[in-house]
């Protein structure tokens, strides 16, 4: 793989993981309308484990604080998880739908479903329920009134994501948000939610890659370049993402989806899927 190629798409994974847009769209359409191959398993990993790096530095401390109140240890200084002693329980419970979801229906995420027709499909449908969800969430409630109820919601919302084209982020935090959770707690909630998710696919690409001896010759540049731009990326981007939401609506994100959405169903009309 070129190195220019691997910039590109480990750019490309860092940008959008974390934004409510899709990564895996994205990485499909720039390598599909690219004329690139359809990134290998070894450079799949790479991308994970840069993404998985970036979402657990940014959120080490909360992760600390969140694993010692679950354990009933007190640790830290952020008032609203000192708040929610039981959230780590929660997280445990909203990452088992999307665990159930993988193991079910991961050959057709992978191959099936991946087509652009799907892909544009989800971005506009997913865009249309985030705008509603904007509109109407109340968004009255932070990271500690998060309750069963809310991370069972939230949970089941990122099963859905295994669909290409639905977005992790982007269908949590829309959930979070018809629960009224405001905007910043919704969106930390779907990044600390992704870490386990992110944390899973990853170890599954890792056994597929030791399993079948599918590891590149070549591949050590590309795959430590990968893992370090992806983890650069995504770690401002998250950064970036909490600060905007603090301030701001979804309201881009949810035109940006849209306008992305019907482009990827036009174009599906005159050039082949990628292969």
């Amino acid at each position: 793989m070129p190195i220019y190629q691997v910039i590109v798409l480990a750019c490309v994974q860092g940008l959008t993981e974390f934004l409510p847009v899709s990564s895996t769209a994205h990485l499909y359409l720039t390598s599909w309308l690219l004329g690139w191959k359809t990134e290998s398993l070894t450079f799949d990993i790479a991308l994970h484990l840069g993404t998985l790096l970036a979402v657990m530095v940014y959120f080490f401390r909360d992760w600390v604080q969140i694993i010692a109140h679950g354990f009933g240890l007190r640790y830290g200084r952020d008032e609203e998880l000192e708040r929610n002693s039981g959230l780590l329980w929660l997280l445990a419970i909203g990452t088992i739908p999307v665990g159930v979801a993988g193991l079910l229906f991961n050959k057709q995420a992978e191959g099936a479903w991946r087509n652009p027709w799907v892909i544009g499909s989800m971005l506009v449908i997913i865009g249309v329920l985030m705008g509603i969800a904007e509109q109407k969430g109340r968004k009255t409630r932070d990271m500690a009134g998060v309750n069963l109820v809310d991370a069972s919601t939230i949970g089941i919302a990122q099963a859905l994501a295994v669909v290409p084209g639905v977005s992790r982020s982007g269908i949590t935090i829309t959930a979070g948000l018809f629960r009224d959770i405001n905007r910043e707690a919704a969106a930390r909630f779907s990044f600390l939610l992704s870490t386990p998710a992110i944390a899973a696919a990853a170890s599954k690409a890792m056994y597929d890659l030791v399993k079948h001896k599918a590891f590149e010759p070549g591949m050590q540049t590309a795959f430590a370049l990968g893992i370090a731009v992806s983890a650069i990326t995504g770690f401002i981007v998250i950064a970036w993402f909490l600060r905007f939401v603090r301030h701001r609506s979804l309201w881009f994100f949810v035109f940006y989806r849209i306008v992305f959405g019907i482009m990827v169903l036009a174009l599906a009309f005159f050039r082949r899927p990628a292969g």
